[in-house]
């Protein structure tokens, strides 16, 4: 049998992609829920200066409580792991999922230069 590798590509198709120019925008709006799923020793070297909610500290449950149509949007440093993130909620019934393209690293290019690259 052969074996089955699951992309990111593969993950997507239960979630929507979005930019952090728009994740900002939106964020900002108040039309997102920003999940930075990063642990806090790599939140405490780079953070977005909007809010938002990890998954830390009872976070998950209180997110996975939500209406499930609430938009939510995970951030990571580049991407992979708020992929999972967003998949895991999709499959968990939530359906408008977004992941961050470009993660925190995306964010100090395009949105705000002062968070620190690593």
């Amino acid at each position: 049998m052969p074996c089955t590798f699951t992309t990111y590509r593969d993950l997507a198709m239960d979630f929507n992609d979005l930019s952090v120019a728009d994740a900002d925008a939106r964020v900002r709006a108040g039309t997102v829920t920003l999940v930075d799923v990063r642990p806090p020793e790599e939140r405490a070297i780079a953070a977005v200066a909007v809010a938002f909610d990890s998954l830390e500290d009872g976070g998950l449950e209180r997110l996975l409580a939500l209406p499930k149509d609430t938009p939510l949007a995970f951030l990571c440093h580049h991407g992979g792991r708020s992929a999972q993130a967003a998949y895991y909620f999709a499959r968990h019934g939530f359906t408008n999922v977004h992941n961050v393209v470009g993660g925190i690293e995306a964010w100090s290019l395009v949105v705000d230069p002062t968070v620190p690259r690593y």
